[in-house]
């Protein structure tokens, strides 16, 4: 009852914030365009859900979400009204950002065959369809702001929250991308078994590379406040 409970709150959350994102926002036939991202960030995770959990896999999470961020952007794009120049970039950064991190996670779980935290998990089909359906608000929640830039009606040009905003992405996507290179090259290394990295960016932060993450996607939120409403 308790993942029941958890699939729908993680279900309700995202579209929540979709609804609450579509306001003044394009619309396709009558069905904000945002909120048409919402449901489909949940429809990918769910549909590759059902391979996975047939084969009892995971090898494929991290690269159907980086599928769901290139998906929505897409149809965000595509039905959106024409794509100014803060849009544009929002879009390119966040494709940039997801082609990285999903070949990088894909390569790393190829290379070590599984990933352990799902071990107990995929063996539950309700508990593992509860990690597809987060990952769907996951990406609900986190591209929020950007679906926010490209759908909105409201157009205006690059300014001072855009540059600042797009100055956090850099800073944060390069600590992300350091951080994830340092730390695979630490486990490359075999005496290294069992250890935890505390050198380079990680001697500063126990998860320098989480940081980059949520630098990134705040810049993104940052370019987005002008164009917030309701």
């Amino acid at each position: 009852m308790k993942t029941i409970i958890s699939i729908l709150i993680s279900v309700l959350v995202g579209l929540g914030v979709a609804i609450g994102g579509s306001q003044g926002g394009s619309t396709l036939d009558g069905l904000p365009v945002f909120l048409l991202c919402g449901i489909l960030a949940f429809a990918v995770n769910w549909l590759v859900y059902i391979p996975a959990n047939i084969y009892q896999t995971e090898k494929y999470y991290d690269l159907t979400g980086s599928l769901t961020y290139l998906t929505v952007i897409a149809i965000a794009c595509l039905f959106s009204g024409p794509l100014d120049a803060r849009s544009a970039l929002v879009a390119l950064m966040v494709v940039i950002w997801a082609l990285r991190l999903g070949s990088f996670l894909f390569r790393r779980i190829s290379a070590d065959g599984k990933d352990a935290r799902f071990d107990k998990i995929k063996v539950n089909p309700l508990r593992f369809f509860l990690t597809w359906t987060l990952q769907g608000t996951w990406v609900a929640l986190t591209a929020a702001s950007a679906l926010v830039i490209i759908t909105t009606e409201t157009r205006l040009p690059i300014d001072i929250f855009a540059i600042i905003g797009l100055t956090m992405w850099v800073a944060g996507f390069a600590i992300e991308i350091i951080a994830d290179n340092q730390k695979s090259q630490f486990r490359s290394d075999p005496k290294n078994a069992g250890r935890f990295i505390t050198t380079g960016l990680w001697a500063w932060s126990r998860h320098p590379n989480y940081f980059g993450e949520i630098l990134l996607w705040t810049g993104i939120t940052v370019a987005s406040l002008p164009l917030l409403v309701g």
